[in-house]
């Protein structure tokens, strides 16, 4: 496709830090020239997603995630690359140039944020006509006000299979738009489409910049699925959105209230707690969770109490965690539901809630009141089950007063001495450093022998040239003015692994052109490759960078390309082999 140019998109970076940009969305730390902070695409508790200011790239160690700030604007906003790059635009107060670039892809995303918009409309006005009657009452039913389906644009999918269809195509919708919106199906004889969602109370999920990106449905018979939510779509994932985090965003909280449902979150909004989200349609995913970290610094889980909500809340809690959030658990009494529990309370709904909330305690309160009930603290064995189990929970605290503090509780509920407690803590704790540390030496030789390396499957078995192939190219990026020497030393075909000489010859380019070399890789590498590309570069801080340095590599790369294959020495003859062996000797010499 046609691209942007050069001069664009170099423009676009200068008048947009990554740093500072990366800043509004977590928590960094300088260190050195680069900044460093916990990685915001996965869950972790150690620091290892860097930001290196000279080359405006980011990278992280533990999830492998690299590219530049056009990259990271598309992961952490969920956008593709001309989205991401208007978006860097409207920031800096630029306009994109006209007519130099394909934008299809572009254009059919902002086709289906319409076509939802429209669906969302003609929804609610179903709800409020006749056709909704069925829906509207089942709503109130819940203890809906009017103003809260309204505020939450609540709707109703017609029992009818064509209405919604109909409805968007007569508003100028082509069926490809309708299908790629997941609003409508093709027919089994091919010949039509069919409304996805029908006699359904809709839930319109909308994101955090007001776009109606999908839909959940109720259904109002006994037919199955109960609910029905659109599936994955071009502006749509169902596992790196919630619903209502739109309201959450605004309500100047620091946690959010995690809920099952669309309507345990609606009835808590009406109660007056606008900090609530729910998960859709899926159990929590760690994107669930990355994406709550930029809004809040604390989780409160607010499950339904049954043996399925309380198995949700136990994986919830390790995802939260792992995210790096403090985390705290609502029990409802009676088995309720938040919707149920409101709805009970009537008018004190929110007092009583907000008694729930204060009560409630961290998530290893609630883990070790669980794992108490399972035993039988009446007898030796039940508390020396009961301890075993809550060592190992305890050994998940980083903070070593939070430790300390509940190594005190366990030795209370099972008069056990607490320096005993204290040392099966310790002992645990080395078992889990040794390892963590086998497993680092294990990833650490896996990543040398490079033999999981995707991007570069000629890397395993050129290990010394492609070493010096990576080093080579981090040297002249941040050295373009050696170009011509090592142009003078070295061709590209010397080079052993194809992904490298593709590198080698990219970066020369545009060094030869008295471009950037890093200014255009988000739109000519892959996000994998792109990860590679940044690794790679930045590695330059920790090499020696001397001119000799640079001559060390040119040399081995050439004296890699000067050997034989094995394909050669089978074919050579005894003179051949004679000679070679020889010649060997001699470089050793």
């Amino acid at each position: 496709m046609a691209r942007l140019s050069d001069e664009f998109i170099s423009e676009i970076k200068y008048r947009n830090d990554l740093g500072e940009l990366a800043s509004s969305y977590m928590q960094l730390k300088r260190r050195g020239r680069n900044l460093v902070g916990l990685c915001p695409f996965h869950g972790e508790k150690t620091p290892s997603f860097n930001i290196y200011t000279e080359t405006g790239s980011f990278y992280c160690f533990g999830c492998g995630k690299g590219g530049d700030i056009i990259t990271f604007v598309m992961n952490i906003e969920n956008l593709d690359y001309m989205e991401a790059v208007k978006f860097l635009a409207e920031r800096a107060g630029m306009s994109l140039p006209e007519d130099d670039y394909d934008d299809s892809m572009s254009r059919m995303r902002t086709r289906i944020y319409e076509a939802n918009r429209e669906a969302a409309r003609f929804f609610y006005s179903k709800l409020i006509s006749k056709e909704g009657a069925e829906g509207l009452a089942y709503l109130r039913g819940r203890g809906l006000a009017d103003s809260t389906i309204r505020h939450f644009g609540l709707g109703f999918a017609p029992d009818e299979r064509f209405a919604l269809g109909d409805h968007l195509r007569g508003r100028g919708f082509s069926e490809a738009e309708m299908i790629a919106a997941n609003l409508v199906f093709k027919t089994k004889s091919g010949k039509g489409v069919v409304d996805r969602f029908y006699n359904r109370v809709m839930f319109p999920i909308i994101d955090v910049r007001g776009n109606v990106i999908a839909f959940g449905g109720r259904i109002m018979s006994d037919g199955k699925p109960k609910y029905l939510n659109t599936s994955d779509t071009l502006v749509f994932n169902k596992s790196l959105n919630l619903f209502s985090l739109n309201n959450a965003k605004n309500s100047k909280s620091d946690e959010l209230i995690l809920c099952e449902g669309y309507m345990d979150v609606i009835a808590l909004n009406q109660a007056g707690f606008t900090n609530a989200v729910a998960t859709l349609g899926t159990a929590l995913t760690p994107d669930q969770a990355s994406l709550m970290k930029r809004y809040c610094k604390e989780v409160v889980i607010c499950y339904d109490a049954d043996e399925a909500g309380q198995k949700a809340t136990a994986r919830a809690i390790d995802i939260l965690r792992r995210a790096g959030l403090t985390v705290k658990v609502i029990s409802i009494p009676d088995g309720k539901d938040p919707d149920e529990f409101i709805r009970r309370h009537g008018d004190k709904g929110h007092a009583a809630f907000q008694n729930l909330l204060d009560r409630s305690g961290n998530d290893m309160d609630y883990r070790l009141r669980k794992l108490r009930s399972q035993y039988d603290m009446s007898n030796a064995q039940g508390k020396l089950d009961y301890l075993n189990e809550g060592v190992k929970l305890l050994c998940e605290l980083n903070n070593p007063m939070e430790r300390d503090i509940y190594a005190s509780r366990l030795s209370d509920e099972t008069d056990v001495s607490k320096p005993m407690i204290t040392e099966q803590i310790a002992r645990q704790l080395k078992r889990k450093e040794r390892g963590r540390n086998k497993e680092e030496y294990a990833r650490l030789r896996k990543q040398i022998s490079a033999r999981d390396d995707k991007i570069n499957p000629q890397h395993a078995s050129n290990l010394r040239a492609a070493t010096a192939e990576e080093n080579l190219i981090a040297f002249l990026v941040h050295n373009p003015d050696k170009l011509t020497y090592i142009h003078e030393r070295l061709p590209a075909e010397d080079f052993a692994t194809d992904f490298n000489r593709r590198l080698y010859e990219y970066f020369s380019g545009k060094i030869l052109n008295n471009l950037n070399p890093m200014n255009s890789i988000a739109a000519d590498f892959t996000a994998d490759e792109q990860s590679q590309v940044v690794r790679i570069v930045n590695s330059y801080q920790d090499m020696t960078r001397t001119t000799q340095a640079l001559d060390e590599y040119i040399a081995i790369i050439k004296d890699e390309a000067s050997r034989p294959s094995e394909e050669d020495i089978r074919g050579f003859s005894n003179d051949d082999l004679t000679s070679y062996l020889k010649s060997m000797k001699d470089k050793k010499q």
